[in-house]
């Protein structure tokens, strides 16, 4: 960060001659006039929009403007270092993939806003100064760019002891200044952290962090959930390299650091014919002959480790390596189209060819590991769970990688069988990374049982404080009175913490929203509907938050505002299937049956695998047309064959055909899961003794008596059935 000076201009910068149209609106930057300016063209007339920050400067110069209430606003065009060019700054950014469209921000959206997402990565001891009934900056910053106290902690006592030495005329001795400068001694762990506050994609958890805590007690990590990397790990969208780092088989035995390649200020440390001396003293072996190694004699122009193995890519203009340090997966490119280190240098060869070189180089299949985890990662993502036997080993096996680990836990909030519940809840229990516990105990919400409870309580005590957030927010539903008194106090306290925590950055979005859910779920719904309404102010296109402020207004009994919000949430965003999934909820409730059908048709074409519209669907259809309404909850089904109502509604419309083997197959493996839903086993007894096999009727009887143990009446009714198949 600095100021945008003519000096800066005439030194870095070259005259934009054409102006970029973006919509029906073009821009100019005007750079030989002072102060220079951002020329706006548009319908509606003119705007110039002053130049006054310049961030970047290794690939990419952006400019800041003010906007009103001190919104320091990244303008529409910025200027490409390297190809020494002006660009359409939120155009670059933009990722592209196969089965959706995604169109670029406008360049006044939020995101684009440097007070709230920028952080402190580009100045010193910024504080925000944020005003939430006003909407408004007063931020402040001791120095652009990085300054010593950024990686070292304060510098208070360091100059304290200095004065008064330097007062009482005593030479400073350094044994002396060792004793208040932060960051000598740390471990490997500790510089890396201090290091990936600013390279890291993740989320804040606190307004502050001092150098040498833990990244966990501060910060969430995005993973492989995100949309931003491949399946395999690898960089699509901006993230900053501190999860592909943590990949890295390098990083994993926690002895290297950053400052082991880097310099403290970023620059590499191993330059020219010492290029490789940051890998060969821990791998003799392959730096006694390198192109044995690297099947690349010097000739060819490979001569770097990190060529093979942090290979760079481009991402909004910005070039990056891949700090997962692994080596290329040319197979991973044919399944996902990542990039691969040996496309990107033989740009006329397919990925077919690279694969088959490294297959000829290698006995064994160094990819196939990689490559299984990624099907895993793509699968949960699209909602197949054909392999989720296989996903649950994983996470149960001492040597699972901790991103991969931890993406799995995380996509699997929205897979519907039951068998995953046992798994998190030994994740949240036993696994060392607190993000995999902080994660586990996320996606435990709507799973909130005995066999939980305790667990989640146990984690509101945990040394990270991500874990003890992720915690309280699945237990914020608990009504304090029903909180064992041996974790009551921390419970309490974490809840607290929680809502502290969201407002660590009050012009976020995403936090306003997520004291909406905490609100929403304490029954508070009033509260929930303010805090909504605020994440929607600050991002008017923010649909989650219509979403859940239709259902607390739902709850209120206020269905037209319900309705109102998710027509808001469609209009923002006419392919959310969450929204439209709701108004088809919402009119069911109300009666209006042709609006609800409509709703879920629209669904289920955005979402194929929305187990819940094809089975309203089929509800909705059953009264007129008993074949289409088959049709709807077999897809119910077979997309969740454990959910007992989609199972039970489509064994009664087999009973009525006197279907009886479907009714067995169907609600058979239920019963032996032993299901605590009632109407599977009568129903299930009913088909056995209409197709005469009495013995089998009386066996569904005696597992119903046992599973229902613990409750006489429905145990009576499977006792009574027993006493009359037996004629005792």
């Amino acid at each position: 960060m600095q100021p945008y000076t003519p000096e800066f201009a005439g030194k870095n910068l070259k005259a934009q001659t054409e102006s970029i149209v973006i919509g029906k609106t073009s821009y100019r930057a005007v750079i030989t006039e002072k102060p220079a300016y951002v020329l706006e063209k548009s319908p509606d007339g003119e705007t110039r929009y002053p130049m006054i920050h310049v961030l970047g400067g290794k690939n990419i110069y952006y400019f800041l403007t003010a906007l009103e209430k001190g919104h320091l606003q990244v303008l529409p065009v910025s200027f490409d270092i390297n190809r020494k060019q002006w660009f359409d700054t939120a155009a670059s950014s933009v990722r592209h993939f196969p089965n959706r469209p995604d169109e670029a921000l406008h360049w006044k959206n939020r995101a684009y806003t440097f007070n709230t997402s920028c952080y402190g990565c580009h100045v010193s001891q910024l504080v925000r100064n944020y005003d939430i009934e006003t909407d408004s900056y007063h931020t402040e910053w001791k120095e652009p760019g990085i300054n010593c106290e950024t990686c070292h902690g304060s510098a208070e006592d360091h100059v304290k002891t200095s004065l008064e030495a330097a007062a009482a005329g005593e030479e400073v001795k350094e044994t002396k200044l060792k004793t208040v400068t932060q960051s000598r001694g740390f471990t490997a762990h500790q510089v890396n952290t201090a290091c990936s506050v600013c390279h890291a994609k993740m989320v804040a958890l606190t307004p502050e962090f001092e150098p040498g805590e833990d990244f966990f007690q501060h910060y969430d990590l995005v993973t492989l959930e995100h949309l931003d990397f491949y399946p395999d790990g690898r960089d699509l969208g901006e993230n900053y390299t501190y999860t592909a780092w943590k990949m890295s088989p390098c990083v994993k035995a926690d002895q290297l650091d950053c400052l082991y390649c880097h310099t403290s200020s970023g620059r590499y440390r191993f330059k020219g014919d010492k290029a490789n001396d940051a890998c060969v003293p821990c791998h003799e072996d392959k730096g006694q002959d390198l192109p044995l190694h690297s099947h690349h004699t010097p000739e060819t122009g490979v001569t770097e480790c990190v060529q093979c193995h942090m290979p760079k890519t481009e991402f909004g203009r910005m070039i990056r390596s891949d700090h997962s340090m692994r080596p290329p997966m040319p197979s991973a490119t044919l399944k996902y189209k990542s990039p691969n280190a040996c496309n990107l240098c033989h740009k006329d060869r397919e990925a077919a060819w690279a694969d088959q070189q490294v297959r000829q180089w290698h006995k064994d299949d160094y990819q196939e590991e990689t490559l299984e985890i990624a099907s895993w990662v793509d699968d949960a993502r699209e909602n197949r769970w054909g392999q989720l036997d296989d996903i649950l080993t994983y996470l149960q096996s001492k040597d699972r990688d901790e991103i991969f680990a931890n993406s799995l836990v995380r996509l699997l909030r929205d897979c519907p069988d039951e068998k995953k519940w046992p798994v998190m809840i030994k994740r949240l229990q036993n696994d060392p990374s607190p993000l995999i516990r902080s994660s586990a105990a996320d996606g435990l919400q709507g799973y909130l049982n005995e066999q939980s409870l305790v667990p989640l309580l146990k984690a509101t005590q945990d040394p990270y404080r991500l874990v003890r957030m992720r915690a309280a927010a699945t237990l914020a539903s608990v009504p304090v009175e029903q909180v064992p008194s041996t974790y009551r106090q921390s419970f309490v306290k974490s809840v607290d913490d929680y809502k502290a925590c969201l407002m660590a950055r009050p012009d976020d979005a995403l936090a306003h929203y997520n004291l909406g859910n905490l609100y929403q779920s304490q029954g508070l719904h009033e509260k929930a509907i303010d805090s909504f309404k605020i994440s929607w102010k600050l991002r008017e296109d923010f649909t989650p938050a219509y979403v859940n402020a239709s259902m607390a207004y739902n709850a209120q009994g206020k269905n037209g505002q319900a309705v109102q919000c998710l027509k808001n949430a469609i209009k923002y965003d006419s392919k959310s299937a969450a929204a439209h999934l709701n108004l088809a909820l919402l009119y069911g409730e109300m009666g209006q049956y042709a609006n609800a059908e409509k709703e879920f048709q629209k669904t289920f074409e955005l979402d194929p695998h929305s187990a819940v519209a094809a089975y309203n669907l089929g509800v909705l259809l059953g009264p007129k047309n008993t074949d289409a309404a088959i049709g709807w909850i077999q897809k119910a089904y077979g997309l969740n064959p454990s959910n007992s109502k989609y199972a039970y509604t489509l064994a009664y419309y087999y009973a009525q055909q006197d279907r009886m083997q479907d009714v067995v197959e169907i609600l058979q493996p239920l019963a032996d899961s032993k299901i605590d839903d009632s109407r599977v086993y009568i129903m299930l007894v009913k088909a056995y003794i209409e197709m005469g096999q009495i013995q089998r009727a009386i066996e569904v009887c005696e597992n119903a008596v046992e599973v229902f143990r613990r409750d006489e009446q429905t145990r009576s009714v499977f006792q009574s059935y027993i006493q009359q198949l037996t004629g005792r």
